[in-house]
């Protein structure tokens, strides 16, 4: 059968660079050469015949396994850029048991978008009749942004933003979705007004349309 030699390149190999990597592979493979003939020549001396059953190689080390029966695994060891806003549009409802300590403290938000987790935000940020009429705000969205999520705990902690209004209706979901994208939908500064043209109607003028591509 194959046999895979497997060596470490450490910071010495890398100081004798790598010819010595090559003979120190070279010397594993040799000797392993070595100890299979001597192992065949001592099996045939003794008159130990192996069955056909015994023929394949028993492979106790998943590193001999060949690489179509190994799944790849990684771990992330740091976080380069944070592309999410970590803002979320959802719905809060109160927590499941109603006689933990946690209940007496947060509920729990619900994202629309199923790619993020869900979050326990304080009862404080919640509106004040949320406790007694839960289900007068099942269907109204709310903006969530996730400030921690520890190890031990299956949800992320959050703080609610604000209330944007009943889910369906076009602006609260527009809103929703600009916050969620870290778009800034605030009006314009007096500054930036004050570059556009001053004397309206403004329109093109014939020479600047002359020199243009019209997309109209």
């Amino acid at each position: 059968p194959d046999v895979i030699i497997e060596a470490q390149f450490d910071d010495n190999d890398a100081e004798h660079g790598q010819d010595h990597l090559q003979d120190m592979l070279t010397d594993d493979i040799k000797k392993l050469s070595l100890d299979t003939g001597e192992k065949g020549k001592a099996a045939g001396v003794t008159g130990v015949h192996r069955t056909k059953q015994d023929d394949g190689p028993k492979v106790n080390d998943p590193r001999l396994l060949p690489d179509e029966f190994l799944q790849r695994t990684a771990k992330v060891v740091y976080i380069l850029e944070k592309k999410h806003s970590r803002a979320a549009t959802g719905f809060i409802k109160l927590l499941a048991d109603r006689n933990s300590e946690l209940f007496k403290r947060c509920a729990m938000f619900s994202p629309v978008d199923h790619r993020v987790p869900r979050v326990y935000v304080p009862l404080a940020d919640c509106p004040p009749d949320f406790v007694s009429k839960p289900e007068a705000y099942s269907q109204m969205l709310f903006i969530c942004r996730i400030v921690d999520w520890k190890e031990d705990s299956n949800f992320a902690s959050g703080q609610l933003c604000k209330s944007l209004g009943q889910a369906g209706e076009i602006e609260p979901e527009s809103e929703g979705i600009l916050m969620e994208y870290g778009v800034d939908f605030s009006d314009f500064s007096p500054e930036v007004l004050e570059c556009l043209p001053q004397n309206l109607p403004w329109v093109i003028s014939p020479g600047e349309l002359a020199k243009r591509r019209d997309l109209r």
